[in-house]
């Protein structure tokens, strides 16, 4: 099992490295564009590093490195030496390149004067969400607050899901009281486009439903399925949590153009019949 994990770990390095630099370079360019000349307090260490601009005019890039620095020390501390050398390569060079981007500035200034603020809000979410769905995909971490998350978690068992969403959104309504309700609103509307962006760069998208089909009538929906869908039918034993009685549960897997066909016509031949319908973003062998 180790020398899996560890080929899994080791394979493509380079390319993996490469990602991840384009990751950075990406919110580098997120950040520059888009999230300081709108004032857009979207969390993390970004968000924080935007107030402490507005407020104190401190260089950004500055404040995300001391902010990284401590994450990373911290880090360090309580998780360990092998957990947190994946940190350090974004530690360095994300504030180099967001403080390379800034020479950009008469992009930014056009960024900042145009009027339709939610269409770049908008294509600043998708930007978002293809930098974080490259950088999850390398393996690394561009380090920052979801470290002490990950403590928290180890320390006194707070989920990391539930610990991010309250760290982002006080960093949201500190920001608030700068910037704004509106632009708080436009944060949230950032997130949830960042959110289903970055799903779709990391799982792609799903051509093909699963189902999972239990019925009385099983041989006249495995006929159907086979025989007029033309797709083939695994069939496996399953034991009742609450009954224990003994069914059998048919699974098939079809293209997603054919999902109503597939309900319409169990539905059709089992009035009572009960199934699930998950995404199958990946189907290999016959």
């Amino acid at each position: 099992m180790k020398k899996i994990i560890d080929y899994v770990r080791n394979d493509n390095k380079v390319t993996r490295i490469v990602l991840m630099l384009i990751s950075l370079f990406l919110s580098a360019i997120l950040y520059n564009l888009f999230l300081l000349p709108l004032n857009l307090v979207t969390g993390g260490t970004p968000g924080i590093a935007t107030i402490t601009h507005y407020v104190y005019g401190i260089n950004p890039a500055i404040m995300l490195f001391l902010l990284s620095l401590a994450c990373v020390i911290t880090s360090f501390l309580y998780l360990g030496k092998e957990r947190t050398l994946g940190t350090l390569l974004a530690l360095f060079i994300y504030p180099i390149l967001v403080q390379l981007v800034q020479l950009t500035s008469p992009l930014t200034k056009v960024v900042s004067d145009n009027p339709d603020v939610l269409l770049l809000v908008i294509f600043a979410g998708v930007l978002s969400g293809v930098a974080n769905g490259l950088m999850y995909k390398t393996g690394y971490s561009n380090g920052g607050f979801p470290i002490i998350s990950q403590i928290l978690f180890e320390r006194k068992q707070i989920s990391i899901a539930k610990s991010s969403l309250v760290i982002n959104v006080t960093i949201v309504l500190v920001g608030s009281l700068f910037f704004g309700t509106t632009t708080a609103l436009y944060a949230i509307i950032f997130l949830y486009i960042n959110n289903i962006v970055l799903d779709k760069v990391l799982l792609g998208i799903s051509n093909n439903k699963a189902f999972y089909i239990i019925t009385s009538k099983e041989e006249a929906i495995k006929k159907y399925i086979l025989d007029v869908l033309g797709h083939d039918v695994t069939v496996f034993d399953v034991k009742g949590g609450f009954k224990e009685q003994k069914r059998k549960v048919l699974m098939t897997v079809i293209p997603s153009r054919e999902y109503y066909r597939v309900t319409e016509g169990i539905k059709t031949i089992d009035e009572k019949v009960f199934f699930t319908a998950t995404d199958s973003y990946q189907v290999e062998g016959k």
